[in-house]
């Protein structure tokens, strides 16, 4: 690999700190406010705004959360446009305060007895609206963080923008854990509820205050300097990196979904399946959760250290080995067995993870990053985790055993394990010396 010269006048210490803050508050918001809805969708959503549906209510209640995957390629498109044409800071906040929006339309909306129809059509209109922000949320909160990065330490900058998986997630539960214990029945379903969202409102204010202190990224700064920013980023994205595009969603997808069937699917298929305990699982779920976090900086860590795409692998190969033994401990009905299965489960999903956001800059030269960073992002996420829970609950059906899932999940392992491959591949046929410049290359986080 050619050597590149480390970035002058580099940020303070002051300045790095509330980058790594910008990065994370927003990607936590997003994914927080996401299970929230999810929690909500099978909690209060089928009675108070699809209940007129009678017996399909909570499954279209359910299938609403699906309209942020939707919209969220759409949201990376113009979110990358903005950010690839005009900087990464005003679009964040521009994300930032988008989803602040939704999240107050969802604590305030009306329900099916107070406004009929308008209120499940409001609903899911802010399910997309959320989806539109969580689309451009991401790969700017990436870049905030990577571009900004200390020359070695790119990988472990890049962990902010994806600790808001499981860190929304724990926020999320435990929000709707303590306003149920705190309220009755009849006070949860009247408004305590709706807590938990004008809390995320709360959040996005501070972020918003961070978001707006710090300066644009050195990277983009020079693409400023020079007058070189894309003309129409989406196109050009398209004619010079379709094919990294496609690797780097195919990369992702594997994660996507190991983490979708860890807080989307293992509650519903103990608890209904095997009828184990719904609070000694929750609590599991939510402690794996944090051994996500960790891991997710180990690998951040290990993307310094070995590169991104290596650790990666290292993670996926993890996940593929332990997916049988993780069903089949998990099937005991045993809440140790059941915490094992999950915890070694939650160190993969962090390795692969953590360099997610290194690996992702790394294949785009500044000018069309923001948006050809987005869409794999965007893309990976529907292939991978979209469906995930319910393939897994019809694969289980279908074949009357938990083996099908486990087989499922190691098909996509050694897929995104092929895609890295590949990306490591063209790296090492020149792909810096044809696409960076000397200047690019300097801000751009190893392969």
């Amino acid at each position: 690999m050619t050597t590149v010269p480390e970035q002058k006048n580099a940020p303070t210490r002051r300045q790095l700190r509330n980058v790594r803050l910008a990065s994370g508050i927003g990607s936590t918001i997003e994914w927080y406010l996401s299970f929230a809805y999810i929690s909500a969708a099978g909690l209060i959503f089928s009675k108070q705004y699809f209940g007129a549906l009678g017996p399909d209510a909570l499954i279209v209640s359910l299938g609403s959360v699906a309209a942020s995957f939707i919209a969220s390629p759409l949201g990376s498109i113009i979110a990358g446009h903005f950010g690839d044409r005009y900087g990464r800071k005003a679009t964040l906040i521009g994300t930032l305060a988008v989803m602040g929006i939704a999240s107050l339309g969802m604590g305030l909306l009306p329900t099916y007895a107070e406004i009929g129809m308008a209120a499940p059509i409001l609903l899911v209109v802010l399910r997309f609206v959320q989806g539109l922000s969580t689309g451009g949320e991401w790969g700017g909160a990436a870049l905030m963080a990577v571009e900004y990065a200390p020359a070695k330490k790119r990988g472990f900058y890049g962990v902010f923008s994806q600790v808001g998986t499981p860190a929304g997630f724990v926020l999320a539960t435990g929000s709707f854990f303590i306003v149920q214990a705190l309220t009755t029945a009849e006070q949860f379903d009247a408004f305590g509820w709706r807590i938990p969202f004008f809390i995320s409102v709360a959040l996005v204010l501070v972020g918003l205050k961070i978001r707006t202190s710090i300066e644009e990224t050195p990277a983009f700064a020079e693409v400023k300097k020079d007058h070189s920013e894309a003309r129409i980023p989406l196109k050009e994205a398209f004619n010079g990196y379709t094919l990294h595009m496609a690797l780097g969603a195919g990369a992702f997808m594997a994660n996507i979904l190991a983490g979708l069937l860890l807080i989307g699917y293992f509650l519903p298929y103990t608890t209904t399946g095997l009828k184990m305990d719904a609070g000694p699982v929750l609590l599991i779920l939510m402690f794996a959760s944090l051994i996500w976090i960790a891991s997710t900086f180990w690998g951040g860590v290990l993307a310094d250290r070995i590169g991104a795409k290596k650790a990666m692998m290292y993670g996926y190969i993890l996940i593929g080995a332990w997916a049988i033994p993780m069903f089949v401990l998990i099937d005991s009905r045993s809440l140790v067995n059941f915490a094992i299965a999950v915890f070694v489960l939650a160190v993969g999903l962090g390795v692969s993870y953590g360099p997610q956001s290194s690996l992702f800059a790394a294949l785009f030269p500044p000018r069309v990053r923001y948006t050809a960073a987005s869409l794999p992002y965007a893309v990976g996420g529907i292939l991978g985790g979209g469906f995930a829970p319910a393939i897994a609950e019809e694969l289980l059906q279908t074949t009357g055993t938990s083996l099908a899932i486990a087989v499922y999940v190691m098909v996509f392992m050694a897929l995104s394990i092929g895609c890295l491959f590949a990306i490591r591949n063209r790296h090492l046929q020149g792909f810096n010396a044809r696409h960076y410049s000397e200047a690019e290359a300097a801000v751009s986080p190893a392969l």
